[in-house]
């Protein structure tokens, strides 16, 4: 059989020469799309599916998501896929929270009665965040965290490597809460390690590696992540305003 496609593959024969032109052809066929004929088509194929993905997210993925946390408020809304949610602990979710595509959240029981995640108001989180849950991981309001972002209050395991062998925790001391403060925009792959605290305004540049605190308005970036410049204070924006007033947020 190999020798056949080495044949056909590489001879100069003309049966060969045929065969390899006839399956090019086959390869490079389309047919035409005429707007009218096509058109129609594609509309009804997006309105179903639409139509589908809408009822996905409302009756399944986004009711097992509230169901799952300990107190939700109102508008909070989910994406499309199921989230990944291990272990015992407490979600806790405020009013007109995103939780997009597809996040993984893992609670590891071992290091306190009650890992606790929560979410303030209005934050967004994008598609394939990973949140490890050792104490505490603390998300304050209006914050956009992109996708793939990883937040983890506990490397897992202890640095000593003969604990490591035993399959020891990490020691309590190595199990440090994670804060972050209103108006935090997080990009894209940033990874968040245990005890960080990051101020109100920050910005963590995609692809960070942040092992020690930001100050609040101040843009970070790198691995370790350094301070690359500082931000003005931010304002709160009227529409902003008037959804918190929508939603029945308390205004501070």
């Amino acid at each position: 059989m190999v020798s056949v496609y080495r044949f056909v593959a590489m001879s100069g024969h003309p049966a060969a020469r045929a065969a390899r032109s006839i399956r090019q052809r086959v390869l490079d066929f389309t047919l035409p799309a005429p707007r009218p004929l096509v058109l129609p088509i594609v509309w009804t194929f997006l309105a179903l599916r639409a139509a589908y993905y809408f009822a996905v997210r409302v009756f399944v993925c986004e009711p097992f998501f509230k169901a799952s946390c300990r107190r939700c408020g109102r508008g909070v809304r989910t994406g499309v896929y199921i989230h990944w949610i291990q272990g015992p602990g407490q979600i806790i979710v405020g009013d007109g929270v995103l939780v997009d595509g597809k996040c993984a959240f893992s609670f590891a029981a071992r290091y306190c009665e009650s890992p606790t995640l929560e979410i303030g108001d209005l934050t967004e989180i994008g598609h394939g965040c990973r949140f490890t849950v050792g104490k505490r991981i603390t998300i304050g309001r209006r914050c956009h965290l992109s996708s793939s972002v990883w937040m983890f209050d506990s490397s897992g395991h202890p640095s000593d490597a003969g604990r490591r062998a035993a399959g020891l925790p990490a020691d309590d001391a190595d199990v440090r809460p994670i804060t972050l403060g209103n108006d935090v925009w997080i990009g894209s792959c940033a990874m968040i390690h245990p005890g960080v605290s990051l101020g109100d305004g920050c910005v963590v540049s995609a692809g960070s590696v942040v092992l020690t605190d930001v100050p609040p308005n101040t843009i970070v970036a790198g691995n370790p992540a350094r301070q690359i410049v500082s931000l003005p204070r931010a304002v709160v924006s009227r529409p902003e305003a008037a959804a918190n007033g929508r939603l029945g947020v308390a205004r501070t």
